[in-house]
């Protein structure tokens, strides 16, 4: 009966810390909050759909439908997804007998989650999707997830250790303390590499793990694994390569990631991977003593009673749970108050966060020639987008807001703050922005094919868009959407959703573009009410994907 009772105090205090969750999302409040849960429940990873990250798709060879090499390419991934449940977490095949037409294929799984449903679901949501949306008609393709990767070619490349495409990704947010954290780093994936690689450990996956504290509330968690067809000096040499990515990319992050074909590597200051105890649990923490060993009852039969330290016990209980409750159901009046207040200081403090992103004013105006008439590939209702092309030789595109758009400083970044929050293959990707004096710039990535008006008004154009592409475009714009409604950390409205609001990109992928007239909704609500009808005329030019070329 205690036992049941302090069971339920816990099941109070993880009840009340979630509904507090629900109300407070600034990432510091989140971040707080989600601690104090990992405290309450060690070691466990809700299982969720698999994590789409990136492809390549080399684009040197190409299959025509129908062909032997589709066949041989069909039976490969179907393969490769039956034999998905691997303990190790890893398998190759090839189909086919004569060339150039066999197809040859690997999938790797991250090594906590060889073996169980995670790995299954992220083999066959690859095989799908690397076929149907990234790389049709390839001989030749890369796909990576946070929870496995899937490559195939009309080549032989097993055995071989490769680094050649290197993909890398990068946490949005700096870290505190950049040069202790970067000595601290440096020192955990010397180690990592060093134990994923040693071939006399034993480790034949190829596989190790890393925490370590760099703070009395915060740690490093990093990975490293490389497919087990390649030997241990093999796997070093990957991994090594692979870290010299690390000051491109990752410099000053959070987090980062590099993703090579034979190996991957990646570090965050938040859990990202399962790990399994190697020490027994700790001991429950009880809310009150336990009563001591019974002892031979004195008292008469029929007439048993109950020993004053259960009543304790019991009493003990009763009232943690009372106030247990008490002090959540305050805390999360508080914090609601907290959500429905926040006043327009908080978002200069939060777009601190985001000042890695800031670009100055000379480099835009280096990019654009100036913003010169040349360069211009769009009107909308708050300014003029400008095609540019940074130091690197990168491609974006410049959305310069009008300074009669009506709007200030406090809305630029509202802007700036939601589009650095979401991330989705379907929403156009935010590089940077510039806050200079009365100029207020947002550098988006350049999507090469325009906007989906350019395709569906233009009579030469309509052929472009047959049913596959079509059903390709339409479902992506529902990703987006569905993300942006229930997935993301803040529900949005976009209000003004459009054709010329759709860019395509090199593949004819949608990614949902100009957020500028985006409605926030707390994540309680499920409707909002408007009290003025907003959005752009169909005849104007609006959005930032417009006439790109």
């Amino acid at each position: 009966m205690v036992s049941s009772l302090i069971t339920t105090s816990y099941f109070f205090l993880s009840l009340c810390l979630i509904m507090m969750f629900s109300y407070t999302y600034s990432f510091s409040n989140s971040f707080v909050i989600v601690s104090i849960l990992w405290l309450f429940i060690p070691n466990s990873i809700t299982e969720a759909a698999p994590s789409y990250r990136a492809h390549i798709c080399t684009n040197e060879t190409t299959y025509t439908p129908n062909s032997t090499f589709q066949s041989n390419l069909n039976l490969l991934l179907s393969s490769l997804s039956s034999n998905a449940n691997s303990i190790t977490g890893f398998y190759n095949t090839t189909a086919g007998l004569d060339a150039p037409d066999v197809a040859y294929g690997v999938f790797l799984c991250r090594g906590d989650i060889a073996g169980a449903n995670g790995c299954q679901d992220c083999v066959a949501d690859a095989v799908k999707e690397i076929v149907q949306q990234y790389c049709p008609n390839q001989k030749k393709a890369f796909i990576w997830y946070d929870e496995c990767m899937l490559r195939y070619a009309n080549q032989s490349f097993f055995s071989a250790m490769e680094e050649w495409p290197p993909m890398y990704l990068w946490n949005l947010y700096n870290i505190t303390e950049r040069d202790r954290f970067e000595q601290l780093l440096g020192e955990t994936v010397d180690d990592l590499v060093t134990r994923a690689s040693n071939d006399e450990s034993g480790n034949v996956t190829r596989f190790a793990t890393q925490k370590v504290n760099f703070s009395a509330f915060q740690k490093i968690y990093s990975l490293a694994q490389c497919t087990p067809d390649i030997s241990g000096s093999d796997c070093n040499r990957c991994l090594r390569q692979a870290i010299t990515y690390f000051p491109i990319c990752c410099d000053g992050k959070q987090g980062g990631r590099v993703l090579l074909p034979s190996c991957n590597i990646r570090f965050e200051v938040a859990p990202f991977y399962s790990s399994i105890p190697t020490a027994p649990p700790p001991t429950p923490i009880l809310l009150s003593p336990p009563p001591p060993a019974p002892t031979p009852s004195t008292s008469p039969k029929g007439k048993g009673k109950i020993s004053s330290q259960t009543i304790i016990a019991i009493v003990a209980s009763i009232v943690s749970v009372v106030l247990l409750s008490v002090g959540c159901c305050f805390l999360v009046r508080r914090a609601r108050e907290w959500y429905y207040n926040i006043e327009e200081e908080n978002v200069g403090n939060e777009i601190t966060t985001v000042n890695s992103l800031q670009f100055d004013l000379g480099t835009i105006e280096a990019a654009t020639n100036n913003f010169s008439i040349d360069n211009k590939i769009g009107q909308g209702g708050f300014g003029q987008v400008y095609k540019g092309t940074l130091p690197s030789g990168q491609e974006v595109a410049v959305k310069r807001l009008s300074k009669s758009s009506g709007q200030g400083a406090t809305e630029f970044k509202n802007e700036v703050i939601v589009v650095a929050k979401l991330q989705h293959r379907n929403l156009a990707r935010l590089m940077g922005f510039c806050l200079a004096g009365e100029e207020k710039i947002l550098i988006y990535e350049y999507v090469r094919n325009k906007s989906l008006d350019y395709f569906l008004f233009d009579p030469e154009k309509q052929g472009q868009l047959d049913w596959s592409r079509r059903y390709n475009i339409i479902g992506g714009i529902a990703r987006g959407m569905l993300y942006l409604h229930e997935d993301s950390r803040l529900r949005i409205i976009h209000r003004d959703l459009k054709a010329s609001n759709i860019l395509l990109d090199g593949d004819m992928n949608p990614k949902i573009s100009d957020f500028g007239m985006a409605k926030i909704f707390g994540v309680d609500q499920s409707q909002g009410n408007t009290s003025k009808i907003v959005g752009t005329l169909l005849g104007n030019n609006g959005g930032m994907g417009h006439h790109w070329n």
